[in-house]
């Protein structure tokens, strides 16, 4: 089975091109999300995949077929809107059981269907209950019974999870995995939040202006960005300038020892996380600045120290606890192993 292939896939809306010669394999079973600000073609690229938006070129092949010119009700796929787009007049059970209705399944069939994804979805003995009647969460669930009710060959899902409150949203990422794990279904999910990615994705593709930045595993996203631009925004990171010294790297408010870059030419980017950067005191630090902000989030205590007019942001556990107030001279430690050298 060869997945789900894109083959060169471009979308344009007169002279803007949404999406532009995106190409992207994805293995059977794999949970995909793809990542990106406004903006930057994800929902357009998943609208294409689904059939609700017509190619200006290029092809979408599943299992080795080509089904770029199928209608979107005939791809056999899986899909929960932002909205969720319920039926308010309908009961959970007639929710879920509408497309195997408007197929003409026999009810016994629907219901014995309806009970098995209310299950799968810790709904139990629902099947009754209005619409109206359930919380947020509850109402998502129902959306993704529905769009499984089929037993879809792909599941897409379009931010899914951005109506829900933060402490809800993070719950229903992980019950969304375990869902997706226990079925084996190949699953696509759109989102900004690159929190949600990196809980849920087996694969990341970053987008930026219509086009793949990067496609890899999280934590290849995430410790080995291939631009400035994937870097700053999977996760947080400090984008420093850097040219090349005797001893190692000239960033703002010192060096960091030991950290080679490119001679010549124009100054390479330096990425480093906020939990790399060590702050103590400015005698012996290689790195010196003034500390502008502290903010304690209980578990971690983060810091923002300026050097040279570039403000550089730390993280450290409550334990790792430095003591410097606002306005102290600070040094930062940086290790050369820590920092990724991106192209200018």
């Amino acid at each position: 089975m060869s997945g789900l292939v894109l083959d060169r896939l471009t979308k344009r809306f007169g002279a803007l091109a949404a999406v532009d010669d995106v190409s992207l394999a994805i293995a059977p079973g794999t949970f995909v999300c793809l990542l990106g600000p406004s903006g930057c073609g994800k929902t357009t690229l998943l609208r294409m995949i689904a059939g609700l938006e017509e190619p200006s070129s290029g092809r979408v092949m599943i299992e080795g077929e080509d089904i770029t010119g199928r209608a979107a009700h005939q791809r056999d796929f899986g899909m929960v809107f932002q909205s969720l787009a319920l039926f308010p007049h309908l009961t959970v059970g007639e929710n879920i059981a509408y497309p195997l209705r408007i197929r003409g399944a026999p009810k016994a069939d629907q219901r014995a269907r309806t009970e098995e994804l209310l299950d799968l979805v810790h709904l139990p003995g629902l099947a009754g209950r209005p619409i109206s009647r359930l919380s947020g969460g509850q109402r998502q669930r129902v959306a993704i019974a529905r769009a499984l009710a089929r037993s879809p060959r792909l599941f897409l899902l379009d931010e899914p999870l951005s109506a829900l409150d933060a402490k809800l949203r993070e719950a229903m990422q992980v019950e969304l995995r375990q869902l997706q794990r226990r079925l084996g279904i190949t699953t696509i999910v759109v989102t900004h939040d690159q929190r949600e990615a990196l809980t849920m994705a087996d694969l990341i593709v970053v987008m930026g202006e219509g086009r793949i930045r990067q496609a890899g595993s999280p934590l290849d996203i995430y410790r080995r960005p291939s631009d400035a631009f994937v870097a700053a925004f999977i996760g947080s990171t400090n984008l420093l300038p850097a040219t090349p010294a005797p001893d190692g790297a000239l960033v703002p408010g010192g060096t960091i020892p030991g950290l080679a870059v490119p001679a010549g030419g124009a100054a390479a980017v330096i990425s480093v996380r906020p939990e790399d950067i060590r702050i103590v005191g400015p005698a012996s630090a290689a790195m010196r600045g003034r500390v502008t902000f502290v903010r304690d989030l209980g578990a971690s205590v983060e810091t923002f120290v300026a050097c040279d007019g570039q403000e550089i942001a730390a993280v450290s556990s409550p334990r790792e606890r430095h003591g410097f107030g606002e306005g102290a001279e600070v040094g930062l430690e940086i290790a050369a192993a820590d920092c990724l050298v991106l192209p200018a």
